[in-house]
């Protein structure tokens, strides 16, 4: 059985795209049975071209991702879900199930840090589920 950890932001175009591609990559080389998805409360049409070309490089595709609005089935079948600018509150879930990730500045920023504290976290959180 695969759990699964729900990546969310507004836009589902960038901070959402990228947890996901890491986390998938490390629970993978880890042999981890999670799974991470990612979604948006007000998605673009669009994955940002940024995070696609940031991505490109580290050799993840994300250019055939589309942005999705997240559902209730999602938030009730994750295991975790991480947010990183969608409160509880408009996602319709108790506080506690949400850990928010408030350090992450916006792509379209400063995208250098950005994706560093992504992975930061990312690994940070491969390595509790690990345990």
């Amino acid at each position: 059985m695969t759990d699964t950890v729900l990546f969310l932001c507004p836009h589902h175009a960038a901070k959402s795209v990228i947890a996901e591609a890491y986390f998938n990559q490390l629970a993978q080389q880890r042999k981890l049975p999670f799974e991470g998805i990612s979604a948006g409360t007000e998605p673009d049409d669009v994955v940002s071209p940024l995070v696609v070309q940031m991505l490109g490089a580290e050799g993840i595709d994300v250019s055939q991702h589309q942005p999705q609005r997240f559902t209730a089935q999602q938030l009730s079948n994750a295991t975790t879900i991480i947010s990183m600018g969608c409160t509880a509150e408009e996602l319709g879930v108790p506080s506690e199930r949400v850990q928010m990730w408030n350090d992450v500045p916006p792509v379209s920023q400063n995208p250098q840090a950005a994706q560093t504290a992504i992975r930061e976290h990312v690994e940070a959180l491969v390595n509790q589920l690990a345990e």
